[in-house]
Order: structure tokens, then sequence, then C-alpha cells
């Protein structure tokens, strides 16, 4: 029920003579857990009859009574504002001998900080489900003008039937209400900290979607994206710099880097992460209108040709991803840009009115020629044996949208989403690559890197009937060169076999 309560405990008996009453109406069966701010019993309310979670505020040395106290009211009055399924109901506040109990649901699940350290991390769509309804909490009580501000896989409790309960609203803020925490303290937790935090800002809707991203990566990973041996170096990472997923995929790994944009004003939507979570469980969602974005799909093995290409995943987001891992910084501070980014050159479209004219598969990666207005890079041209010298390497293919069939229900969903989408999705799938071990950080100081992208004229264009042509081309490629301008002598790219 709060971070404290971290795992189910078994039913214990009614209260009985002698046992420990709150206020005249909770008696008291034993204690679930404890923390910074307190303890929290299982009790049972002898009025109506059911058990609850009791939590006994345990006043901080740096408050007043006065603002604890109050704090301890808008914790009741933010619980009892919120109406949604995964949100933990707060009953009631009660004082007993000078002591502030909070009365709330008693939620009988562990945490998701205990369940992924127990049992490792979660599936993507078991993470997808679980971060919707988070989601969902959180969308509520933004609707409500509340901030959770320490959404966290403590804060998240996971029932064995899929229940999903966001709990500790006890540090939530109401915007319409006065700040009521103690001058310079830090409120939430570090690791799961927004950088607008960090930079001493107030916390907003945003913030909290900040700290779901972080939350679901741990999820995923079962690791902490920015948490240090100390706080003051995990603010610094969060401030500079940007995770990598190593089992997050597909549009769960397009969600939470989305999510993870250090400006606000370019991070996800709750709309926009939604479609995504919904996508990477299995479902489609509904596109908004003209914002639609697919994300990439990584393939890393080398094949054979294929006459067709599989149907790739669908994932709806919007233009809110740009920067997700090619900056995103605050407007107005100047940050130290990644060393990758140094190296990245101009993103060049292909096709249609594009820009170069591509013919390239997942098995022909390397080609002689330059990368300039007019050029070609094409298997038939001038592609050739990676072994051998050559000027550019394909390290990364990844799917816009590509399908079998034209006339399908893919196809017709899938409005083109804008120039600066489409660039922006493959810049950051180019730069994540890039700095993976897909290219060996041994030959990486000398390379650079860029993306070329289908135009709008070759993402809408049909198959001709006549020749029985293939359809558009819905791909994004990443090409390798050298920064010199030089020949590469034998192959960069590390494949799968």
């Amino acid at each position: 029920m709060t971070d404290e309560q971290t795992r189910p405990y078994p039913p214990q008996a009614p209260a009985t003579p002698g046992q420990r009453v709150v206020a005249g109406r909770y008696a008291l069966l034993g204690e679930l857990g404890r923390g910074g701010m307190g303890v929290v019993w299982r009790a049972q309310d002898q009025v109506i009859g059911r058990q609850v979670a009791v939590k006994e505020l345990r006043l901080p040395d740096a408050e007043s009574a006065a603002v604890f106290s109050e704090r301890a009211l808008r914790e009741v009055r933010t619980g009892g504002r919120l109406n949604d399924p995964a949100v933990v109901t707060v009953y009631d506040v009660v004082t007993d001998g000078g002591t502030t109990f909070i009365v709330m649901e008693l939620v009988e699940a562990p945490s998701l900080a205990d369940l992924v350290r127990q049992r490792g991390p979660m599936p993507a769509a078991q993470a997808a489900m679980m971060g919707e309804r988070v989601l969902a909490a959180l969308q509520a009580a933004h609707a409500a003008g509340i901030v959770h501000r320490d959404v966290k896989p403590a804060n998240i409790l996971v029932a064995p039937d899929g229940r999903v309960k966001l709990t500790d609203f006890g540090i939530a803020h109401a915007v319409d209400d006065p700040r009521l925490t103690t001058s310079g303290m830090i409120v939430g937790s570090p690791a799961f900290m927004a950088p607008e935090r960090v930079e001493g800002r107030e916390a907003m809707p945003a913030s909290d979607l900040w700290s779901l991203g972080a939350t679901l990566f741990f999820a995923v990973e079962g690791t902490l994206p920015f948490e240090r041996a100390t706080t003051a170096a995990t603010l610094h990472a969060i401030m500079t710099e940007i995770p990598y997923l190593t089992r997050g995929h597909g549009p769960l790994a397009a969600a939470i880097l989305g999510l993870l944009v250090a400006n606000p004003d370019a991070r996800l939507t709750a709309a926009q992460a939604q479609n995504l979570l919904t996508t990477a469980q299995g479902m489609r969602p509904t596109p908004p209108g003209g914002t639609a974005m697919v994300q990439p799909m990584t393939r890393l093995a080398s094949q054979p040709p294929k006459k067709n290409l599989r149907a790739l995943w669908l994932a709806l987001a919007a233009v809110a991803v740009i920067g997700a891992l090619i900056g995103g910084f605050f407007a107005g501070k100047a940050y130290e840009t990644p060393a990758a980014d140094k190296q990245k050159q101009p993103t060049m479209t292909f096709g249609v009115n594009g820009q170069l004219r591509v013919d390239i598969t997942d098995y022909y990666r390397c080609y002689n020629g330059p990368v300039q207005d007019g050029a070609v890079i094409s298997k038939d041209d001038n592609h050739t044996e990676c072994d051998k010298s050559h000027t550019l390497e394909v390290y990364e293919i990844g799917g816009l949208l590509s399908v079998e069939n034209w006339n399908s229900d893919d196809a017709k969903v899938a409005a083109y989403p804008g120039q600066p989408a489409v660039t922006a999705s493959a810049e950051a799938a180019c730069a994540t690559a890039f700095r993976s071990s897909i290219v060996p950080d041994t030959k990486r100081p000398d390379l650079t890197f860029r993306a070329i992208v289908p135009t709008q004229a070759e993402w809408e264009r049909a198959p001709s009937a006549d020749s029985g042509s293939d359809g558009p081309t819905r791909e994004f490629y990443c090409l390798l060169t050298r920064a010199d301008g030089g020949p590469i002598t034998a192959p960069i790219v590390t494949k799968v076999k």
C-alpha cells in the first residue's frame, strides 16, 4: 500500500482484547513495513469489518507539527480526489495521542521493485500492461491537478491477477496548493527524479511521465538507468547521460526512450505513451490524426535476400520522440553534446524525389561511392564484399512500416507522419545503434554516421499493377563512413550469425 509495503502477508486474526486500537476504530493486527515516513500496519476496521492498511506517520525532525499535519491532510485530500482502479484508495485520516494515522485500502501484492529483484526483468508485454495501468492512474491524477512526484518501482504494487496499484501520494503536490515542503528539501527518489526537477524547477505532469519511463526501464532491464554510487553522481547522470536498452525493443523501447527525453516539452505525452504501450501488448491503438509515427524495429542478423518482407509492427507515437537520444536538453541552458552526436552527419532522403537512389537489403551491407545528392547505393550497382575496401557500410536497418499487401489494414492506417517525425525516429535509432556493441568502440572514434529516410512520395508510393513492382519502402538505413573520407578496409559491423 505504500513503498514500505512490498510483499504480501498472510491474513491475521481479528482484533482481540488488549490489542492497540487507533481512534477507537482501527485495531492494529500486525506490522506490514516501515520506512522514513513511519510504520504501516495491517488493521481491522471494527465499524465496517474490513481489513485496511494504516500508515502511522512519523514527524520528521525538519518539519513543524503544523506543516506535517497539513501534509497528512493533503495526502487524504489527494487520494479522495482520485477515482481510478490503479490508485490506492485513501479512506480516512485520524489523530490519536498526538500521532496522525492515514487509513487506506489494503493491497495484498508485492511491489514492482521486489518482483523484479526476486524474479528478474519482466517480459515486454507484461511490463507494457503494467506501465499502461500506472499511466492511467497518473492521467487521473493529472486531470485532478495532482502531480505524484515519486513514481518508482517501490510505489507500484503488482498483484498475481494482474492488478496494478500506484500508491504513496504522500508527497503528491496539488497544482493549485502552495508548496508544503521544507525549503531546500529534495522530495522524491533521486534515481527517478526528472531532469527539470534536478535543475530546481517545479514538478509537473511531464515529470511523472519521466519517472514512469525510468520505472519501465527498470522493469524490462532489471537495473536502474541512472542510479550511481552517490546522490550527486546520480543527479549528474540524469542531467547528462542517455540510457541504452539491452532487453527492451520495439514499441516498448520507443515508449521508454520517448518518456526519458530530457526536455519536458519534447517528451512523449501521456496519450502518445499510451499508444505505444498498447501496441507493445499486441493491440493496435487508434492513430491520432496527422501525428501517427511508427518506431524502428531492429534487425541485426545477416540473412539471404528475400522477395517480400514480413509485416513489421506498427507503433503509433507522436513527434515528441524527437530528441529521445540525440538531444532534448533544456532550452536556454547548454549541456555537453554526447560524443556520438558530434559524429552524426545530416540525414538524407531516398526514394521518389529523394536525394539518393537506394536498393539495400539485410544481406548487402557494404558499398563503394560517395554519400551525396544524386548518389546511388544499390546491390546491383556498387555493392562489394565487406572484407574488401569500401567507402560506406550499412550498420542498421529499421522498419518504419513494411507490408506485404499495400491494401492491408496496416498500410491504410499508416498515414505519412511528416518529415520531422520520420527523421527523428531514424536518427534516434541510428544514434543508439552507433553507440552500442554493433559498432565496436575501438573503431567508433574514426567514424561518422547518418540516417537516410524515405521521402513522403516514397512512403505513399503504390505498387504498379502492370509491372508487379514492390510497394513503398518505409525503412530507414544507418550508414557508416570514415571521418576522413577514406576507405574502410575491413568489416566494421558486428553481426549475429
